[in-house]
């Protein structure tokens, strides 16, 4: 066992205002399975950029063994997947290379093929057993579930449950239950270390945020109560001064509000001190305000149709057919493997000109004049200023921005390019977008890639008062079992 020691570590990049850390204190076991939790934006992928001696800080970080992070850079992806682990991992054995992708579930003709073939998922889980294979390095694993469908979630969460000494980014909660026994979270500029695995955290933290909005509403109840009273002592003084014009002995009335304005002005500042004391201990909380939406209802019961329906390429079915009905107040989950054609047989229903054309066999009906609001899978194309994105969707820009500060979002963000956001930014500027848009029909494809688990939370809420009819494919589990009414699964053709 030894310890990694972090002292008064301070951060702020160039040109910035705030501290991303400030003054940080705190030792972690080298032993430890860290899930690393906080808000978009917060500084997990900076502090983990820290640690690995990228970025320069106020402070001292000290550790007894090397770092290695996740997903490191694959030079030469045309080699076979077999050299670029061992590029990484030169000291592994083959066969050792060959136990840790079983245990992954990686067939081992896959590592005998070029790495770039491979699906997003097997190069994960190889990046990971490379990761892995040399001993005695403290692991930085930076979310590693973005490209694993539920499946894969289980069998690497399988994988790290079994190993030892890593700190991993992860918003899915299920995934980091399955894998940790240590949780990191930010809050503002400070981490905080808690022992137990992710879903004792989160229900430790439910609680004190009830316990610091009870004790904010006391708070805010004073100072009202303060500001009334300082009011009539202000009214009373001034009422004492006029009181003087035009009395029978002007000195010794004069003399006497004298004293008493005196009096009064010292009771004034002293409450007026006190509500600024008051109003400085009201805490900035994480709490997750409640979103709202407004969905639109269509006159149809029956909003689309499936009909042994595949996407298709070159000709040939991407999956096995599916058939299936969206009806009013659906929310219908589709669920499969990588690649087995998900996010395309969302696109059949698409308008043209909003994405590529899919092709497909079977068919597929929508109603008439159906509205639907799209959030795609990949955010990377945003970029430009948030009133450009506005004026380009027509997006209701008060309800829009409004949603984005309820998910956390600094108003010195809405004046940054958003090509510096990061990519859960990103997709949150994409879901505010579809939520602050009236729509017959919600379809999202991986809507929760990125997304820290708090807003993840709001989603689940908002979904859940409002009903909105929608379609998605998503891999967090504990939200389709939470949000969905209903499931379809898809098989990969020929699977």
């Amino acid at each position: 066992m030894a310890m990694i020691e972090i002292r008064n570590l301070t951060f702020a990049y160039e040109g910035s205002y705030d501290n991303v850390f400030e003054n940080v204190s705190f030792r972690l076991d080298t032993d430890w399975k860290l899930g690393f939790t906080g808000r978009n934006g917060r500084g997990k992928t900076t502090f983990l950029r820290l640690l690995m001696g990228e970025l320069d800080s106020g402070g001292a970080i000290f550790s007894p063994v090397p770092f290695d992070y996740f997903p490191f850079p694959v030079h030469h992806p045309e080699e076979l997947a077999l050299e670029v682990v061992h590029y990484h991992s030169p000291a592994a054995e083959d066969w050792e290379i060959l136990r840790e992708a079983s245990l992954l579930h990686v067939d081992a003709e896959a590592l005998y093929r070029p790495f770039c073939t491979l699906s997003n998922g097997e190069q994960t889980k190889l990046l990971l057993a490379g990761l892995f294979l040399k001993e005695g390095n403290f692991l930085l694993i930076d979310e590693p579930t973005n490209h694993l469908d539920l499946e894969g979630r289980e069998t690497v969460a399988a994988y790290l449950q079994k190993k030892k000494g890593f700190i991993l980014v992860s918003h899915d909660r299920a995934f980091l239950d399955g894998c940790i026994d240590h949780v990191l979270s930010i809050n503002k500029a400070d981490i905080v270390v808690r022992r137990g695995n992710f879903s004792a955290w989160l229900e430790d933290k439910e609680q004190q945020d009830r316990l610091e909005l009870a004790k904010n509403e006391r708070l805010k109840g004073e100072i009202k109560r303060l500001e009334v009273s300082s009011r009539r002592t202000a009214a009373w003084s001034e009422k004492v001064e006029k009181s003087k014009i035009g009395a029978a002995d002007k000195g010794y009335v004069g003399h006497m509000a004298a004293k008493m304005m005196k009096r009064s002005m010292v009771t004034q500042a002293r409450k007026e001190k006190a509500i600024e004391e008051k109003s400085g201990l009201l805490k900035n909380l994480e709490l997750e305000e409640a979103l709202k939406i407004h969905p639109l209802e269509h006159p149809s019961l029956r909003l689309a149709e499936f009909h042994n329906a595949s996407a298709s390429w070159n000709g040939k079915a991407v999956s096995e057919p599916v058939s299936f009905t969206i009806e009013r107040g659906d929310r219908i989950a589709l669920t499969g493997r990588n690649g087995c054609g998900k996010s395309s047989l969302l696109k059949l229903l698409i308008p043209d000109a909003a994405v590529e054309r899919v092709p497909y066999m079977g068919e597929v009906h929508t109603v008439g004049n159906l509205k639907i609001s799209y959030v795609p899978q990949d955010p990377s194309f945003l970029k430009g200023t948030l009133a450009e994105f506005e004026e380009s969707r027509k997006i209701d820009v008060p309800l829009f921005r409004a949603i984005l500060r309820k998910m956390d979002f600094s108003r010195v963000q809405f004046e940054k390019d958003m090509a510096s956001y990061s990519a859960g930014q990103k997709k949150k500027v994409l879901l505010a977008a579809s939520l602050s848009e009236s729509a017959h029909l919600y379809i999202w494809d991986e809507p929760l890639n990125y997304v820290d688990i708090l807003s993840r939370i709001q989603l689940e809420e908002l979904l859940g008062t409002y009903k909105p009819t929608l379609l998605l494919v998503e891999h967090d589990r504990h939200f389709v079992e939470t949000i969905a009414t209903k499931t379809v699964h898809v098989e990969k053709a020929g699977g």
